[in-house]
């Protein structure tokens, strides 16, 4: 195993504890994975809290999701197809990250998308969180419904369902789903002492105009 590979195993394993620690997942759901190489992927096993898992139990597959290899009668996670229409779809994506974090999947079952420009960071970070029609868990409905929103956005909603994100590490994909979440709680704190407000037109501009010195 080389050195970028036992790295990635490590960091699914960190990230697995942040979002068991943080309750963005309960029990075995949820699924992180990492393109390894130009045809590799590695994946979260199935029926495994992702806040105990080991570097041996990541799964590592192909982009069609053969196994390429995998601790006996360990299989990744069922809903990996979402995660590989990432990596075939957008060259750009290195990293998948699918939870429930509890607020943004709360407006994911309302079915709402996110888009108040509330604050600086969310308007030149995340401006819109759009919501993905609602599909069938591990069939290729969800992919189908989250495609639309490959190289425009870096997270959705999942329709009564949780919330994907993706980035171009595995890190950064990471951090969308913490981002996503903060713009959902603060949405429900603020609506919950009078709602939302949102910035002057004017200043959105000036956010907007700042956006490339961020990367956004």
């Amino acid at each position: 195993m080389d050195k970028k590979e036992k790295e990635l195993r490590e960091q699914i394993c960190d990230i697995g504890k942040n979002l068991f620690n943080k309750d963005f997942i309960a029990a075995n759901d949820g699924n992180i994975s990492a393109r390894l190489s130009g045809s590799e992927i590695l994946a979260t096993p199935t029926a495994t809290s992702k806040g105990y898992l080991t570097p041996e139990s990541i799964v590592k597959l192909d982009l069609d999701g053969n196994i390429i290899e995998a601790q006996e009668g360990v299989k990744p996670s069922s809903e990996v197809k979402m995660h590989l229409r990432c990596y075939k779809e957008m060259e750009e994506c290195n990293g998948v990250v699918h939870a429930h974090p509890p607020y943004a999947t709360g407006f994911a079952i309302k079915g709402e998308v996110l888009d108040k420009a509330t604050m600086p960071e969310v308007v030149i970070a995340m401006p819109e969180i759009p919501l993905a029609e609602y599909g069938c868990p591990s069939t290729e409905e969800i992919p189908d419904s989250v495609e639309p929103y490959f190289g425009k956005y870096e997270a959705v909603l999942l329709e009564s369902h949780g919330a994907l994100t993706w980035g171009d590490t595995l890190m950064n994909a990471y951090f969308n789903m913490e981002r996503l979440e903060y713009i959902a709680k603060l949405t429900f704190i603020t609506r919950a002492i009078g709602g939302e407000r949102e910035l002057p037109k004017n200043r959105i501009d000036e956010l907007v105009a700042l956006r490339p010195q961020y990367g956004k």
